[in-house]
């Protein structure tokens, strides 16, 4: 895979990112949130979540949840997290997050929450609105603030949130006493690959244009041969501004092999059919050591569940230490 820069911090810190349960991964997921935080497990104390609060703000299908919480638990494992460098756990295991959110939402003025825009993009997306949509960057902030967090990767759409548990932090240290709370610092992801749709939009589950990272070898293959071209002759060179097939092949391909593929399409002679089976042969190549991995995780009956326990024992030991503090700075103890 061709080399970008990281956009990371070096220097020893403690991270954390929150990632919600809403389906099956696919490579958008990866390149934009799972590489990045496997990257991090080396920089710092790593804190992993499954955001299954969150995620109650828009579905409302218990058997769908269980079941999205342990697939996201098994694809996280399997494309590279380990729990022995990160505390990996679900939100919903550490209650503490509930008390400390509502004690952030005591100081937050209503101005602060009408100026977000993530709920009025999602009602404007047709999801009901409820208090839970509406006081998500609360939770969110609760997320952070719970664990000490001074520094957490976000990419630009979650910037404004990030902003949001940084005004509340300042807002508590300002009510209560400095040192309340930390005040986390954001790791703005400007490298943060935003990865093309089969369609040439942005990568979307709403879009339905999506590229799993698992699945069967020959329903994944067919979804790479679906990818629309135009009708370019086969001995006639093939245009690359916007192919869709070239701007997903260098996220699996060296920089030999894509510009092996570049040259295939100007030099002319070769189909789109061929051209796509090179992208689907890099694609399926790239995520086989993780395929290898994930069916390792399956045979281990009980390992999520016990990667996922041990991880919420450990996360609710740091988040005791920071609520008994906030409890005491505000007079509850």
């Amino acid at each position: 895979m061709t080399a970008r820069a990281s956009g990371f911090h070096p220097a020893a810190m403690r991270i954390l990112t929150g990632l919600q349960p809403s389906g099956k991964l696919h490579i958008g997921n990866y390149f934009g949130a799972i590489e990045p935080a496997v990257r991090l497990q080396e920089m710092g104390e790593a804190f992993y979540f499954i955001a299954d609060y969150h995620a109650m703000t828009s579905s409302h299908d218990p058997a769908a949840l269980r079941d999205n919480v342990r697939e996201l638990a098994v694809d996280f494992l399997a494309c590279g997290l380990d729990p022995a460098r990160a505390v990996f756990f679900r939100q919903s295991a550490v209650p503490e997050v509930n008390e400390l959110a509502w004690i952030l939402s005591t100081v937050c003025p209503m101005g602060l929450l009408n100026k977000c825009h993530s709920f009025k993009d999602k009602t404007a997306q047709g999801i009901s609105p409820n208090h839970g949509l509406f006081a998500y960057p609360v939770l969110m902030a609760a997320d952070i603030l719970l664990y000490d967090a001074n520094q957490v990767p976000v990419g630009k759409d979650q910037k404004q949130h990030l902003e949001v548990a940084r005004d509340l932090a300042v807002k508590l240290n300002e009510t209560y006493g400095e040192g309340t709370v930390i005040v986390p610092e954001p790791i703005i992801r400007d490298d943060t690959a935003v990865v093309t749709g089969l369609d040439g939009r942005k990568m979307s589950k709403s879009y339905s244009n999506t590229l799993p990272i698992f699945g069967e070898e020959k329903e994944l293959r067919k979804l790479v041969m679906r990818i629309k071209t135009d009708s370019t002759p086969v001995e006639e060179p093939k245009p690359t501004d916007n192919s869709v097939i070239l701007a997903l092949h260098p996220l699996f391909a060296n920089e030999s092999q894509h510009a092996s593929l570049v040259h295939a399409f100007r030099q002319g002679g070769t189909g789109y059919g061929d051209l796509k089976k090179q992208l689907a042969d890099a694609y399926w190549d790239f995520f086989a050591p993780m395929r290898r991995r994930r069916e390792e995780i399956l045979a281990d009956r009980g390992y999520v569940e016990r990667v996922l326990a041990e991880g919420a024992t450990r996360a609710r030991a740091e988040a005791a230490k920071v609520l008994d503090r906030v409890r005491r700075a505000v007079g509850l103890a």
